[in-house]
């Protein structure tokens, strides 16, 4: 299993050879999910003593397996937060594989770290973060949210003897991710949500206002959110940085699929204040073109957030010698060099590529309410945000929606789900992919 046989070999050819059909495909397939019954009647036992043999099996992969599972990276794919990765950032997944790398300390990934670091620190510039800002690439928003707000409590705890014995707090707003809700619940703390869909400082002065003196002093984060995952709403940001700064409070910012728009100079001034935060997080993997998964966490000051996760053992002892592990800026410890498809990708387009291609799906998200509003059955919900649309069609019911977009997906023509807003049941899209066209737009409208 462990040496390149002849038979690996060739193996090998296969499997780059359905590499590049598959990024050549324009547009791929969009494909749909079967039932457990489906695939076990469709697949068979594909687990045997002996093993099925390496064509046998990629070619269940390829004719059963992959045809299950929706294809992201298709232009009419504008449900939930789609991906677009780079044909180059995918290519170079293989080779990261390839490379065996472990990249949770210097010692052991350090080429790996440095070429993750410059990434990271694109990031933290366009954000306007200090020269000493750092961070890692992690999993995903969940994981960006929860190591963000453990390092946020550990400094509070540090600030005062008594904080180690209470329960934190932690303020958000009712359109945070549910991933805010679930790092709450993770670590035992509580969580306050404030104003509407859309926080502003005063709502958060008003909340801290309100506060039992007991409730003040256990409130150690304010968790903002830098364009809602539903409705692509940017929080107040820099009126929320300025009551964080007034009362002492860790101010963190999610910016997981939203700050990506910090790239294109058409949005950037939407961000203003996200300079101030004590953290920050941004997926790639939806807007900013890399596969997954890869989620980029960023502090202003490292250093708090390698005294609240820097793990201790006898056999770890090795790393503590001043180098930049990544292990000691989040909950993990052994992690893949999940930011260097990103890094290969910047490196080989530059960063102006990546400014242009956000602002085309900016400017087609504009087309889309646009042709909305034109269109006789339907009408917005909400203003047109980031690159995300809400409208209802006219006339339907929640099973009107769940039939029509069930039928688009058996198509193969889209995958458009439907969404809630105050209660309603409506539609969404969300633009992240540079080859979504205007024809592809209109080919799912003209179908309502």
């Amino acid at each position: 299993m462990h040496r390149v046989t002849p038979e690996i070999e060739a193996l090998s050819r296969e499997i780059l050879t359905y590499t590049m059909d598959r990024l050549k495909m324009d547009p791929p397939e969009l494909d749909h999910p079967l039932s457990q019954a489906a695939l076990e009647a469709a697949a068979g036992q594909t687990i045997t003593e002996s093993g099925l043999g390496g064509e046998t099996a990629l070619r269940l992969f390829i004719d059963t397996l992959a045809p299950a599972c929706i294809s992201e990276d298709h232009p009419r794919y504008l449900a939930f937060v789609p991906t677009a990765p780079t044909d180059v950032s995918t290519l170079f997944d293989l080779v990261v594989g390839a490379s065996n790398i472990c990249a949770s300390s210097w010692l052991e990934g350090a080429g790996a770290i440095y070429a993750e670091n410059q990434a990271l620190r694109w990031i933290s510039d366009i954000a306007g973060f200090p020269p000493e800002a750092g961070g890692v690439f992690v999993s995903g928003g969940t994981a960006g949210n929860l190591s963000a707000l453990v390092a946020a409590r550990h400094d509070w705890r540090q600030k005062q003897p008594d904080h180690a014995t209470q329960r934190g707090l932690i303020l958000s707003s009712r359109g945070a991710h549910a991933s805010v809700q679930q790092a709450a619940h993770v670590m035992d703390a509580d969580l306050i949500q404030s104003g509407g869909h859309r926080l502003t400082g005063a709502d958060v002065a008003a909340t801290i206002a309100a506060l039992s003196e007991t409730d003040r002093s256990r409130l150690f984060a304010v968790a903002c959110t830098a364009g809602t995952t539903n409705l692509g709403i940017i929080d107040d940001l820099e009126g929320i940085g300025a009551i964080c700064k007034q009362n002492a409070v860790w101010y963190h910012v999610d910016g997981a699929y939203g700050g990506a728009a910090l790239a294109a100079p058409s949005a950037r001034m939407l961000f203003n204040g996200i300079e101030t935060a004590d953290s920050f997080i941004v997926d790639p993997h939806k807007w900013l073109f890399a596969p997954f998964d890869c989620c980029a966490l960023i502090y202003a000051d490292p250093a708090k957030a390698r005294r609240a996760h820097r793990q201790h053992g006898d056999y770890l002892e090795v790393y503590y010698d001043g180098t930049w592990n990544p292990s000691d800026y989040a909950h993990h410890l052994s992690r893949r060099a999940r930011g260097l498809p990103f890094w290969f990708s910047l490196a080989v387009h530059g960063t102006q590529a990546y400014a242009d291609a956000v602002e085309v799906t900016l400017d087609r998200a504009r087309e889309a309410a646009t042709m909305i509003d034109a269109h006789p059955h339907l009408e917005l919900v909400t203003d047109q945000q980031l690159s995300i649309c809400v409208f209802r069609r006219l006339g339907w019911t929640p099973d009107d929606y769940k039939s029509w977009s069930s039928q688009l997906l058996e198509s193969g023509i889209a995958l458009v789900t439907p969404t809630k807003h105050e209660g309603e049941t409506v539609l969404r899209f969300c633009v992240v992919n540079p080859r979504t066209s205007s024809d592809d737009i209109q080919q799912v409208l003209e179908s309502l």
